[in-house]
Protein backbone atom coordinates (compact mmCIF):
# COMPACT_ATOMS: atom_id res chain seq x y z
CA UNK A 1 0.00 0.00 0.00
CA UNK A 2 2.44 2.35 0.66
CA UNK A 3 4.75 2.14 -2.08
CA UNK A 4 1.54 2.21 -4.10
CA UNK A 5 1.01 5.83 -2.74
CA UNK A 6 4.43 6.77 -3.49
CA UNK A 7 4.15 5.95 -7.26
CA UNK A 8 0.87 7.49 -7.84
CA UNK A 9 2.00 10.46 -6.19
CA UNK A 10 5.07 10.09 -8.34
CA UNK A 11 2.83 9.64 -11.94
CA UNK A 12 0.46 12.18 -10.84
CA UNK A 13 2.82 14.78 -10.39
CA UNK A 14 5.36 13.79 -13.36
CA UNK A 15 2.40 13.53 -15.33
CA UNK A 16 1.55 17.03 -14.36
CA UNK A 17 5.06 17.94 -15.16
CA UNK A 18 4.60 16.70 -19.30
CA UNK A 19 1.46 18.29 -19.87
CA UNK A 20 2.29 21.78 -17.97
CA UNK A 21 6.33 21.54 -20.34
CA UNK A 22 3.96 21.61 -23.51
CA UNK A 23 3.12 25.19 -22.41
CA UNK A 24 5.81 28.00 -22.85
CA UNK A 25 6.87 29.18 -19.37
CA UNK A 26 5.07 32.74 -19.76
CA UNK A 27 2.15 32.19 -21.76
CA UNK A 28 -0.50 32.32 -18.84
CA UNK A 29 2.03 34.79 -16.66
CA UNK A 30 5.56 33.34 -16.49
CA UNK A 31 5.38 34.41 -12.53
CA UNK A 32 1.76 33.97 -11.74
CA UNK A 33 1.36 31.50 -8.97
CA UNK A 34 -1.16 28.90 -8.52
CA UNK A 35 -1.61 27.30 -5.07
CA UNK A 36 -3.83 24.14 -5.66
CA UNK A 37 -5.65 22.26 -2.75
CA UNK A 38 -6.10 19.06 -3.61
CA UNK A 39 -8.16 17.54 -0.34
CA UNK A 40 -8.11 13.55 -1.53
CA UNK A 41 -4.42 13.36 -1.97
CA UNK A 42 -3.59 15.44 0.79
CA UNK A 43 -1.49 17.61 -0.66
CA UNK A 44 -0.77 21.26 -2.00
CA UNK A 45 0.28 21.79 -5.60
CA UNK A 46 2.47 24.97 -6.10
CA UNK A 47 3.14 25.70 -9.79
CA UNK A 48 4.62 28.91 -11.38
CA UNK A 49 3.50 29.80 -14.92
CA UNK A 50 2.01 26.93 -15.51
CA UNK A 51 5.16 24.78 -14.51
CA UNK A 52 5.00 22.72 -11.34
CA UNK A 53 7.47 23.89 -8.40
CA UNK A 54 6.52 22.01 -5.32
CA UNK A 55 3.99 20.24 -3.20
CA UNK A 56 3.03 20.72 0.14
CA UNK A 57 2.57 16.95 1.50
CA UNK A 58 0.54 16.36 5.09
CA UNK A 59 -0.53 13.02 4.58
CA UNK A 60 -0.45 10.35 7.10
CA UNK A 61 -0.60 7.41 4.88
CA UNK A 62 2.90 6.71 4.04
CA UNK A 63 4.79 5.69 6.64
CA UNK A 64 8.22 7.66 5.95
CA UNK A 65 6.62 10.75 6.30
CA UNK A 66 6.72 11.65 10.34
CA UNK A 67 5.99 15.47 9.37
CA UNK A 68 4.84 18.05 6.50
CA UNK A 69 7.63 18.77 3.55
CA UNK A 70 7.59 20.28 0.44
CA UNK A 71 8.29 17.71 -1.92
CA UNK A 72 9.52 17.09 -4.80
CA UNK A 73 10.94 21.23 -5.44
CA UNK A 74 12.06 21.99 -9.36
CA UNK A 75 14.14 24.66 -10.56
CA UNK A 76 12.49 27.01 -12.72
CA UNK A 77 13.82 25.13 -15.69
CA UNK A 78 12.65 21.75 -14.18
CA UNK A 79 15.96 20.04 -12.67
CA UNK A 80 14.69 18.73 -9.62
CA UNK A 81 16.09 20.12 -6.75
CA UNK A 82 15.69 17.31 -4.25
CA UNK A 83 16.74 13.88 -3.50
CA UNK A 84 14.43 11.51 -4.47
CA UNK A 85 14.56 8.60 -1.37
CA UNK A 86 13.00 7.09 0.45
CA UNK A 87 9.63 8.30 -1.49
CA UNK A 88 10.90 7.91 -5.10
CA UNK A 89 14.52 6.60 -5.18
CA UNK A 90 16.46 7.47 -8.51
CA UNK A 91 19.67 5.13 -9.76
CA UNK A 92 23.24 6.31 -7.53
CA UNK A 93 21.32 8.40 -4.99
CA UNK A 94 22.47 7.55 -1.51
CA UNK A 95 20.27 5.03 0.74
CA UNK A 96 20.69 6.93 4.27
CA UNK A 97 18.55 9.06 6.70
CA UNK A 98 15.29 7.80 5.46
CA UNK A 99 13.94 10.81 7.39
CA UNK A 100 15.32 13.73 5.00
CA UNK A 101 13.06 14.53 2.97
CA UNK A 102 12.24 17.42 0.97
CA UNK A 103 12.50 20.87 2.84
CA UNK A 104 11.08 20.73 6.23
CA UNK A 105 11.52 22.15 9.50
CA UNK A 106 11.92 20.08 12.95
CA UNK A 107 13.77 19.39 15.65
CA UNK A 108 15.91 16.81 17.10
CA UNK A 109 15.41 17.29 21.10
CA UNK A 110 12.48 19.08 22.93
CA UNK A 111 11.90 17.48 26.20
CA UNK A 112 13.79 14.78 25.54
CA UNK A 113 11.53 13.70 22.45
CA UNK A 114 13.33 13.91 19.02
CA UNK A 115 11.25 15.19 15.91
CA UNK A 116 14.38 15.37 13.45
CA UNK A 117 15.11 11.51 13.48
CA UNK A 118 12.24 9.87 12.90
CA UNK A 119 11.35 7.98 9.83
CA UNK A 120 9.82 4.36 9.36
CA UNK A 121 13.13 2.80 9.90
CA UNK A 122 13.11 3.84 13.56
CA UNK A 123 13.84 0.52 16.03
CA UNK A 124 10.89 -0.32 18.14
CA UNK A 125 12.81 0.32 21.10
CA UNK A 126 13.59 4.35 20.25
CA UNK A 127 10.02 4.83 19.57
CA UNK A 128 9.45 6.18 23.29
CA UNK A 129 11.42 9.07 22.50
CA UNK A 130 10.26 10.05 19.00
CA UNK A 131 8.08 13.06 18.01
CA UNK A 132 5.42 13.62 15.27
CA UNK A 133 4.51 16.55 13.16
CA UNK A 134 0.55 16.02 11.94
CA UNK A 135 -1.16 18.79 9.91
CA UNK A 136 -4.47 20.06 11.64
CA UNK A 137 -5.59 22.87 9.00
CA UNK A 138 -5.09 25.02 6.20
CA UNK A 139 -6.43 28.40 6.45
CA UNK A 140 -5.62 29.73 3.56
CA UNK A 141 -4.92 29.01 -0.17
CA UNK A 142 -4.12 32.00 -2.13
CA UNK A 143 -2.76 32.47 -5.90
CA UNK A 144 -1.80 35.62 -7.46
CA UNK A 145 -0.07 37.45 -10.12
CA UNK A 146 3.27 37.51 -8.77
CA UNK A 147 3.32 35.48 -5.65
CA UNK A 148 1.53 32.70 -4.05
CA UNK A 149 0.48 32.07 -0.21
CA UNK A 150 -0.49 29.24 2.00
CA UNK A 151 -1.39 29.09 5.69
CA UNK A 152 -1.51 25.77 8.12
CA UNK A 153 -1.73 24.77 11.05
CA UNK A 154 0.09 21.73 12.79
CA UNK A 155 0.31 19.96 16.10
CA UNK A 156 4.27 18.31 17.00
CA UNK A 157 2.85 14.94 19.12
CA UNK A 158 4.69 13.29 21.35
CA UNK A 159 5.19 9.04 21.27
CA UNK A 160 1.44 8.92 22.88
CA UNK A 161 -0.17 11.87 20.49
CA UNK A 162 0.04 14.24 22.49
CA UNK A 163 0.50 17.72 21.37
CA UNK A 164 3.28 19.60 22.74
CA UNK A 165 3.82 22.44 20.27
CA UNK A 166 1.40 23.92 18.22
CA UNK A 167 2.87 24.93 14.97
CA UNK A 168 1.63 28.27 12.74
CA UNK A 169 3.31 28.41 9.17
CA UNK A 170 2.69 30.84 6.22
CA UNK A 171 4.36 29.99 2.72
CA UNK A 172 5.33 32.06 0.55
CA UNK A 173 6.09 31.20 -3.16
CA UNK A 174 6.87 33.33 -5.97
CA UNK A 175 9.00 32.67 -9.10
CA UNK A 176 10.28 33.98 -12.77
CA UNK A 177 11.82 32.86 -15.68
CA UNK A 178 14.91 31.54 -14.08
CA UNK A 179 13.76 31.82 -10.63
CA UNK A 180 11.71 30.45 -7.86
CA UNK A 181 11.52 31.68 -4.10
CA UNK A 182 10.24 29.89 -0.90
CA UNK A 183 9.83 32.36 2.35
CA UNK A 184 8.94 30.19 5.60
CA UNK A 185 7.42 31.61 8.78
CA UNK A 186 6.59 29.21 11.59
CA UNK A 187 5.63 30.49 14.54
CA UNK A 188 5.44 27.19 17.49
CA UNK A 189 3.91 28.12 20.76
CA UNK A 190 4.29 25.47 24.01
CA UNK A 191 0.55 24.31 24.98
CA UNK A 192 0.28 22.92 29.20
CA UNK A 193 3.84 22.64 29.47
CA UNK A 194 7.26 24.40 29.62
CA UNK A 195 9.07 23.19 26.16
CA UNK A 196 13.30 22.71 26.32
CA UNK A 197 14.82 23.07 23.25
CA UNK A 198 17.72 21.00 24.06
CA UNK A 199 20.97 22.09 22.23
CA UNK A 200 21.77 19.73 19.69
CA UNK A 201 22.63 19.49 15.95
CA UNK A 202 19.40 17.87 14.23
CA UNK A 203 17.48 21.07 13.29
CA UNK A 204 15.75 22.87 12.22
CA UNK A 205 15.02 24.61 8.20
CA UNK A 206 16.81 21.92 5.81
CA UNK A 207 16.77 20.27 2.87
CA UNK A 208 18.09 17.00 1.25
CA UNK A 209 19.46 17.52 -2.40
CA UNK A 210 19.51 16.08 -5.34
CA UNK A 211 22.77 14.22 -5.63
CA UNK A 212 24.19 16.23 -8.51
CA UNK A 213 24.11 19.10 -5.49
CA UNK A 214 26.40 16.59 -3.13
CA UNK A 215 29.98 17.27 -2.47
CA UNK A 216 32.13 14.82 -4.38
CA UNK A 217 33.52 12.36 -1.99
CA UNK A 218 35.73 9.07 -1.86
CA UNK A 219 33.78 7.41 0.83
CA UNK A 220 32.21 3.98 0.91
CA UNK A 221 28.37 4.40 0.60
CA UNK A 222 25.20 2.73 0.13
CA UNK A 223 23.52 3.80 -3.39
CA UNK A 224 19.91 2.99 -4.54
CA UNK A 225 18.47 1.68 -7.64
CA UNK A 226 15.34 2.83 -9.35
CA UNK A 227 13.48 0.24 -7.81
CA UNK A 228 14.80 1.50 -4.23
CA UNK A 229 17.20 -1.38 -3.91
CA UNK A 230 20.51 -0.93 -2.03
CA UNK A 231 23.94 -1.57 -3.15
CA UNK A 232 27.04 -1.27 -1.33
CA UNK A 233 30.18 0.30 -3.09
CA UNK A 234 33.67 0.75 -1.91
CA UNK A 235 33.77 4.35 -3.76
CA UNK A 236 31.67 6.39 -5.26
CA UNK A 237 31.06 7.65 -8.98
CA UNK A 238 32.08 11.54 -8.54
CA UNK A 239 30.43 11.66 -12.08
CA UNK A 240 28.40 14.81 -12.51
CA UNK A 241 28.41 15.57 -8.96
CA UNK A 242 29.46 19.57 -8.70
CA UNK A 243 27.93 20.67 -5.47
CA UNK A 244 30.09 23.50 -3.52
CA UNK A 245 29.60 25.61 -0.34
CA UNK A 246 29.93 29.47 0.31
CA UNK A 247 28.72 31.63 3.20
CA UNK A 248 27.86 35.27 3.30
CA UNK A 249 31.32 35.54 5.38
CA UNK A 250 34.07 33.88 2.78
CA UNK A 251 34.08 30.26 3.81
CA UNK A 252 33.54 27.75 1.34
CA UNK A 253 33.24 23.63 0.89
CA UNK A 254 32.48 21.58 3.94
CA UNK A 255 34.36 24.03 6.25
CA UNK A 256 30.64 26.16 6.48
CA UNK A 257 29.49 23.62 8.42
CA UNK A 258 29.69 24.97 12.10
CA UNK A 259 30.06 28.36 11.22
CA UNK A 260 27.56 31.17 11.89
CA UNK A 261 26.45 33.33 8.56
CA UNK A 262 23.78 35.29 7.42
CA UNK A 263 23.16 32.87 4.36
CA UNK A 264 24.68 29.93 2.23
CA UNK A 265 25.01 29.04 -1.33
CA UNK A 266 24.67 25.93 -2.33
CA UNK A 267 25.90 25.36 -6.29
CA UNK A 268 26.08 22.79 -8.64
CA UNK A 269 25.32 21.71 -12.09
CA UNK A 270 22.13 19.36 -12.53
CA UNK A 271 22.12 17.77 -15.98
CA UNK A 272 23.00 20.84 -18.23
CA UNK A 273 21.34 23.48 -15.50
CA UNK A 274 23.98 25.40 -13.60
CA UNK A 275 21.70 26.44 -10.30
CA UNK A 276 22.90 27.90 -6.82
CA UNK A 277 20.09 27.17 -4.11
CA UNK A 278 20.21 29.79 -1.11
CA UNK A 279 19.67 30.05 2.07
CA UNK A 280 18.87 33.00 3.84
CA UNK A 281 18.60 33.66 7.49
CA UNK A 282 16.37 36.23 8.97
CA UNK A 283 18.19 39.06 11.69
CA UNK A 284 14.58 38.55 13.70
CA UNK A 285 15.47 34.88 14.52
CA UNK A 286 16.57 33.57 17.75
CA UNK A 287 20.52 32.89 17.09
CA UNK A 288 21.18 34.82 14.60
CA UNK A 289 22.91 34.71 12.69
CA UNK A 290 22.63 31.05 12.76
CA UNK A 291 25.09 27.86 12.97
CA UNK A 292 24.70 25.93 9.58
CA UNK A 293 24.46 22.09 9.93
CA UNK A 294 25.58 21.61 5.88
CA UNK A 295 27.27 18.37 5.41
CA UNK A 296 28.42 17.56 1.69
CA UNK A 297 26.43 14.57 1.59
CA UNK A 298 23.09 16.52 0.54
CA UNK A 299 22.24 17.85 3.87
CA UNK A 300 21.99 21.75 3.85
CA UNK A 301 20.22 23.03 7.32
CA UNK A 302 19.74 26.34 9.25
CA UNK A 303 20.18 25.68 12.98
CA UNK A 304 20.03 28.64 15.52
CA UNK A 305 19.46 26.48 18.63
CA UNK A 306 22.36 23.85 18.57
CA UNK A 307 25.16 26.16 19.41
CA UNK A 308 26.80 23.71 21.95
CA UNK A 309 27.83 21.43 19.55
CA UNK A 310 28.79 24.07 16.69
CA UNK A 311 30.85 26.04 19.09
CA UNK A 312 32.86 23.14 20.44
CA UNK A 313 31.29 24.12 24.09
CA UNK A 314 31.74 27.56 23.67
CA UNK A 315 28.18 28.44 23.78
CA UNK A 316 24.94 26.77 24.58
CA UNK A 317 21.19 27.81 24.20
CA UNK A 318 18.93 25.35 25.50
CA UNK A 319 15.61 27.64 24.22
CA UNK A 320 12.49 27.44 26.46
CA UNK A 321 8.66 28.30 25.43
CA UNK A 322 6.81 28.06 29.17
CA UNK A 323 3.33 27.45 28.09
CA UNK A 324 1.30 29.83 25.89
CA UNK A 325 4.93 31.39 24.81
CA UNK A 326 6.09 31.72 21.18
CA UNK A 327 8.77 31.54 18.85
CA UNK A 328 9.08 32.60 15.43
CA UNK A 329 11.59 31.78 12.77
CA UNK A 330 11.75 33.55 9.36
CA UNK A 331 13.47 31.72 6.36
CA UNK A 332 14.20 32.32 2.78
CA UNK A 333 14.79 29.84 -0.32
CA UNK A 334 16.14 31.31 -3.52
CA UNK A 335 16.61 28.51 -6.20
CA UNK A 336 18.19 30.66 -9.52
CA UNK A 337 19.52 29.33 -12.61
CA UNK A 338 22.84 30.23 -13.74
CA UNK A 339 25.96 31.67 -11.45
CA UNK A 340 25.28 34.34 -8.88
CA UNK A 341 27.96 36.13 -7.24
CA UNK A 342 28.63 36.86 -3.38
CA UNK A 343 27.68 40.42 -3.93
CA UNK A 344 24.35 39.66 -5.81
CA UNK A 345 23.21 37.39 -3.07
CA UNK A 346 23.67 40.40 -0.35
CA UNK A 347 21.58 42.34 -2.35
CA UNK A 348 19.15 39.77 -2.87
CA UNK A 349 19.69 39.05 1.60
CA UNK A 350 19.20 43.29 1.72
CA UNK A 351 15.92 43.26 -0.12
CA UNK A 352 14.94 40.18 2.11
CA UNK A 353 15.63 42.04 5.44
CA UNK A 354 14.22 45.30 4.40
CA UNK A 355 10.78 43.73 3.24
Amino acid sequence: MKALKIVLFVVIFSALWISCSSTKNGENGESFVRVIHSVENQRVDILIGDRPFTSYIYTDTIPDLKKTVLYPIYSAKGSLITRGYPLDPRPGERIDHPHHIGLWLNYGDINGIDFWGHSNATPEEQSHRMGTIRHQQIKEVKSGEDSGSLEVTMNWLNSENQPMLKEETRFLFAGGEEWRRIDRITTLTALDKKMIFNDTKEGMMAIRVHRALEHPSDKPVVLSDEHGNQTEVAKLDNSGVTGHYLNSEGTEGLDVWGKRAKWVELSGTIEDEKVSVIIFDHPENVGHPTYWHARGYGLFAANPLGQETFSEGEESLNLTLNPGQSVTFKYRMVIQTGQIDPPAINDLYDDYTKE
